[in-house]
């Protein structure tokens, strides 16, 4: 019976009604909080927000939040796993919750553009040095790791140019200088390769695994999340400390999106994958192609290390996602690859990669290198993301653009 004395909009807030228990569906469900309630003064000061043992404050974690990282840490191999707004965040934090004044972080010279001109920019700022290392060089790492070298970051393939390392030997000789190595695992998305688990026999590992869930995991281009993956308690500590002083988050909704999108993530890797190879195969028969840089591709600057790493999925076929790009004639203007671009009708332009629509970017190679790159031939670069179209459209939108943009020399 209810209290007709207590106001209607009291009645309203506090009713008391909860639904009986048992309830279970394919979607887990969606819980959004700032505000924790605690059943009484003595659980409030008994809870532990550092761990997944109870609940203190939404930015801390909720039961959406925790299903989605326990999926991701099975996703990539992981023990622990947090949660941040975006990739760029998850490289951010990183690489902020373990560099001081005086140390130094190694960058690949072809990651992604945003890694190095944050250190170049933010991490200065605190002291933090930074440089640049060849990552199809092994020795050039080796002579730029310092005393005070704290973190390398890896990126397996490189960003834009698809250049894929030996990342076994790269790992294995910063364990060996006992420095923390931190992958990008955007492109591999815990699918092509394990990131902690690099030789197949559990003795090889990276410390840690970030990962712009706005890719393959979302799947639909209209998520930004970022994830930070480890197997080490300690580590994983430092990282969550600074991730709660930032009072870094995501939203339920957010989390909600990924949950659904997770588990038609292998059906759609491969599905990209294959569509990305039939073309990177055709644009190589292109007279306007001079180079196209995809790791399956043999003739790929590491493609060797992408058949030891990956070549055993998917039936032995490898893995290798759906981004790859292409280097056009030195001899076409710019204006003339700008006209092919704007010439595609199913490929869109636009950053980022994963979704369902297939995107197009030309890029100034110039202007993203430091250190020399023989392996690449001259010419204008353009990197296609492929999405779900099939196949055939995809590749009469090329050869149409082809002919009208870029006509034989």
């Amino acid at each position: 019976m209810q209290d007709t004395a207590i106001d209607l909009s009291t009645r309203l807030i506090h009713h008391g009604y909860t639904p009986p228990e048992g309830f279970f569906a394919p979607a887990p469900a969606v819980h959004k909080a700032s505000t924790v309630i605690f059943p009484n003064v003595a659980a409030m000061r008994s809870r532990e927000w550092k761990d997944k043992s109870s609940y203190t404050y939404g930015l801390h974690g909720t039961p959406t939040t925790f299903t989605l990282e326990e999926r991701l840490c099975a996703l990539e191999g992981g023990l622990q796993c947090v949660l941040v707004p975006s990739g760029l965040a998850a490289i951010a934090t990183v690489s902020l919750a373990l560099l001081r004044s005086g140390q130094q972080v190694l960058i690949p010279d072809n990651a992604y553009g945003p890694n190095a001109s944050m250190a170049a920019a933010t991490l200065a700022q605190f002291g933090i040095a930074h440089a640049l290392y060849d990552p199809l060089n092994p020795a050039d790492l080796a002579a730029k790791i310092t005393p005070a070298t704290r973190l390398v970051w890896l990126e397996a393939p490189g960003s834009v140019t698809m250049e894929f390392p030996d990342l076994p030997a790269l790992v294995r000789l910063c364990q060996a200088q006992g420095v923390t190595t931190a992958l990008d695992n955007t492109w591999g998305a815990g699918l092509a390769f394990a990131p902690f688990d690099l030789t197949g026999d559990g003795t090889l590992a990276v410390d840690i695994s970030a990962h712009a869930l706005t890719k393959y995991p979302s799947g639909g281009g209209d998520v930004l999340m970022g994830s930070i993956i480890t197997r080490n308690p300690a580590l994983h500590l430092k990282i969550k400390l600074l991730h709660m002083h930032l009072g870094l988050g995501i939203g339920g909704n957010d989390a909600e999106l990924l949950l659904r999108s997770l588990p038609s993530i292998a059906l759609r890797y491969r599905a990209h994958d294959l569509t990305a190879r039939h073309l990177a195969r055709w644009l190589q028969q292109q007279a306007a192609v001079v180079q196209v840089l995809h790791p399956a591709l043999p003739d790929t600057p590491g493609h060797a290390h992408w058949q030891a790493l990956c070549g055993s999925a998917h039936g032995g076929d490898g893995a290798a996602a759906g981004l790859f790009s292409v280097i056009l004639d030195e001899r076409y203007s710019q204006q003339q690859v700008d006209a092919f671009c704007d010439g595609l009708r199913h490929f869109k332009i636009g950053y980022s990669w994963g979704g369902p629509i297939s995107l197009v970017m030309p890029y100034e190679l110039s202007t993203m290198r430091s250190l020399p790159t023989p392996h690449l031939r001259p010419g204008r670069l353009v990197r296609f993301s492929i999405g779900l179209e099939a196949t055939q459209d995809l590749q009469q939108d090329l050869q149409q653009a082809l002919e009208q943009a870029l006509p034989a020399l």
